[in-house]
């Protein structure tokens, strides 16, 4: 008598508890799937790497419209500020973002986890993995039909399971300042500069918290250097309201995929979500509600492939990938022609204006 095949520990295994990795979590375990879920951190809310701020998009159509009030505060305009520190103020008719409480916002979503029955497993790193039948056999937990990377910019997933790489990247670090008050807190505010920012912006805006005041740039491997966020601070201080004489709490620091969807995102039975995935917009850097629905939808996909027959995960994870198209070329153009002199010039000109509210406010669906 042979026996019989053992059914696998896991229907999904997924590494990183961040935005897409809770998200995929939840929308498998809430159709009754097994779901484990690896965690590098012991505590959730500790070194994060995303500024926490989130569109009106996802405040309101994803679960995320149950956090706390108590972890967000609403921001309804952008100042946008050219080299010079000549400034506009932007702002489309009900529409907002969020700043957080990010830590507090990520050990909330380790609640929604634990909620809704995934198996989080904190300060457990994802070492190592190989293909087992019809799936994969994880070291230290399992076998699983399914393994999810939703373990970041360098996804240790992506490079064991032979799939695509991010290779462009914008660097950025953000500082914190505890109990701070900006003079205008109701605005993000943000600086073009391509002597402190090229290739991205630098910000400063009013969290639940305090301030967070961030920059990013361009990261190139042959000449990498850190944003000089303190010299940054020193020139557009004053003019985003920052108070004088701040030492800031917690830093943040890491690199953020600029060039939209890798290639090959989702192979036998290994899928890619989140920064792994390059889930995140080319232009703006945004990437908590891409990356939200992104998750969400392979969560749902895996769950409906092993439940009710569906079409495989792997092909919808790829068709759910928002492509960029338009913001891929504005990344190729801001990274080729960002000059001061021209929004020194034309700040406050109708075109500018209109480009920065399509950025800012309007059709993130590009």
């Amino acid at each position: 008598m042979h026996n019989a095949t053992p059914s696998p520990s896991f229907d999904a295994v997924i590494v990183g508890a961040s935005f897409a990795g809770a998200a995929c979590a939840i929308a498998a375990a809430q159709r009754g799937l097994r779901v484990c879920v690896l965690e590098r951190k012991h505590d959730p809310g500790e070194k994060l790497r995303t500024t926490g701020i989130i569109v009106k998009e996802a405040a309101e159509q994803t679960l995320l419209n149950q956090m706390p009030a108590a972890m967000t505060r609403r921001i309804e305009e952008v100042r946008l500020y050219a080299p010079s520190l000549r400034q506009v103020a932007l702002a489309a008719p009900g529409y907002y973002f969020l700043t957080t409480d990010t830590p507090a916002l990520m050990r909330w979503l380790a609640v929604q986890m634990h909620a809704n029955g995934v198996d989080l497993r904190l300060g457990t790193a994802f070492t190592d993995a190989r293909r087992s039948g019809d799936g994969w056999q994880v070291d230290g937990v399992g076998t699983t039909r399914y393994l999810v990377g939703a373990d970041g910019a360098r996804s240790r997933v992506a490079r064991r399971c032979g799939l695509g790489e991010v290779r462009q990247f914008l660097y950025g670090i953000e500082y914190e300042f505890p109990g701070a008050t900006l003079a205008h807190p109701g605005a993000l505010h943000c600086f073009i500069s391509k002597r402190y920012a090229p290739g991205y912006i630098g910000w400063i805006a009013q969290s639940p918290t305090g301030v967070q005041a961030g920059l990013a740039l361009r990261h190139d491997p042959a000449r990498a250097r850190v944003p000089d966020i303190d010299g940054f601070l020193l020139r557009v201080g004053a003019a985003g309201g920052l108070p004088r004489h701040l030492k800031p709490g917690h830093t943040r620091a890491g690199l953020i995929p600029c060039s939209g969807p890798v290639a090959d995102m989702a192979r036998d039975g290994a899928i890619l979500v989140g920064d792994a995935a390059g889930i995140v917009s080319p232009v703006t850097a945004g990437g908590i509600h891409s990356a939200w629905e992104h998750g969400w939808s392979v969560g749902r996909a895996i769950a409906a492939h092993l439940r009710d027959g569906d079409r495989a995960p792997e092909q919808i994870a790829i068709e759910a990938a928002p492509r960029f198209r338009a913001k891929r070329a504005l990344r190729w153009a801001y990274d080729r022609l960002q000059f001061d002199w021209p929004f020194d010039l034309l700040l406050h000109s109708p075109p500018l204006r209109w480009a920065a509210e399509q950025v800012y406010f309007h059709k993130r669906r590009c």
